[in-house]
């Protein structure tokens, strides 16, 4: 690595030997204090961290989109509320049959080697098949990424280009390969991240505001590649969550993490149409029935939802989830039209250990 290249040293300096010692010695300290931080908030520190007098870039696997309900922000506090002895366990199977963006999957996958293999599933066949094409051809995600990338950046007026490539993404003759490339580029250039479709099952978001979206993320791409490849990762075919139960481990441990469509506040419409399949109070009781099912079969589960209310003012989940172990965590959620209601809500947060 060019130490010139990395550190930001102005020239002007009287003494540039002794300037650059001196700043040198102060990266050190910097770093070594980012790490007891990061001990401290249970934050691995990736090995290939980079310092400059600007800012600080951490290079790490993590999602591949910006997803509604991420986990992101949170991370701290579910690595905290792990089984105890999680990582005496050996030959994990991780399973996440909501995995959406995959924070919590690439943050387990990161810094718990004790997982040999993954188990995800989703509903939305395109989020699907972006995790099969980074986990098993990431050079065709990429190139196609490249092109369209180019094509965006080099128009002033983005508006009508967008809205023909979202025309492309909801014809149902397009190539899978196409519509996950598709997939991403709308997501970064959408309205605030969002995806959203209609009662048709067609992505309806609009151009957003973003002056320079990082649409081909090719280093993030491979990072991800490498994690997923690390471990023997299954990803089921898109649709029912519960058929990860026929990839559960029959001789090792699985941990079972559900983030599943939240439950809306009362008096509250939460966004949630990221599919045109319902997730309603039916859809919660037959989610805790796998749950008390997967606990028969010895399986960690860990389950996020809203803190959501009956309307005499009882917990919903506490109620539903009787004998579990349950507790309330404070989330950020920044996917919201008006940034006033992006403030932080409690979450609860659902253990059979």
């Amino acid at each position: 690595m060019n130490t010139a290249q990395t550190l930001l040293i102005p020239f002007e300096e009287t003494n540039f030997v002794s300037g650059f010692k001196e700043r040198i010695a102060r990266l050190s300290n910097i770093r070594n204090i980012l790490k007891q931080i990061c001990n401290l908030n249970s934050i691995v520190l990736d090995d290939k961290l980079e310092i400059t007098n600007q800012h600080v870039i951490m290079c790490k696997a993590k999602p591949f989109v910006k997803w509604a309900g991420g986990k992101g922000l949170l991370l701290p506090q579910l690595e905290g509320l792990l089984p105890p002895n999680f990582d005496k366990l050996q030959n994990v199977t991780y399973v996440e049959p909501f995995v959406g963006g995959g924070a919590m999957l690439f943050h387990m996958l990161r810094n718990h080697p004790n997982i040999t293999r993954a188990v995800i599933n989703d509903i939305n066949p395109d989020l699907i098949h972006c995790y099969e094409l980074i986990a098993h051809h990431p050079d065709r995600l990429i190139s196609r990424l490249r092109e369209l990338e180019n094509n965006y950046y080099h128009l002033h007026d983005r508006r009508d280009l967008y809205y023909a490539y979202r025309d492309q993404f909801n014809r149902e003759d397009i190539h899978p390969d196409e519509r996950a490339a598709l997939f991403i580029f709308l997501n970064h250039t959408c309205y605030n991240g969002l995806y959203r479709v209609n009662a048709n099952g067609k992505f309806n978001v609009p151009h957003g505001r973003y002056k320079h979206p990082l649409i081909c993320n090719e280093e993030l791409i491979m990072k991800n590649h490498e994690l997923l490849n690390a471990v023997e990762l299954i990803i089921c075919p898109p649709g029912d969550y519960k058929k990860v139960v026929r990839r559960l481990s029959v001789n090792h441990p699985n941990f079972v993490y559900f983030d599943p469509p939240y439950r809306p506040l009362l008096n509250e419409t939460n966004f949630k149409e990221y599919s045109n399949v319902p997730f309603n109070d039916a859809q919660q009781e037959e989610l805790k029935e796998f749950c008390d099912h997967l606990k028969e079969r010895h399986c960690m589960i860990m389950v996020s939802n809203s803190d959501s209310l009956n309307l005499d003012g009882t917990s919903y989940f506490e109620q539903l989830y009787e004998g579990y172990d349950f507790h309330r965590i404070l989330a950020p959620r920044f996917i919201n039209a008006d940034p006033v209601k992006r403030k932080k809500r409690t979450e609860v947060l659902i253990r059979n250990y």
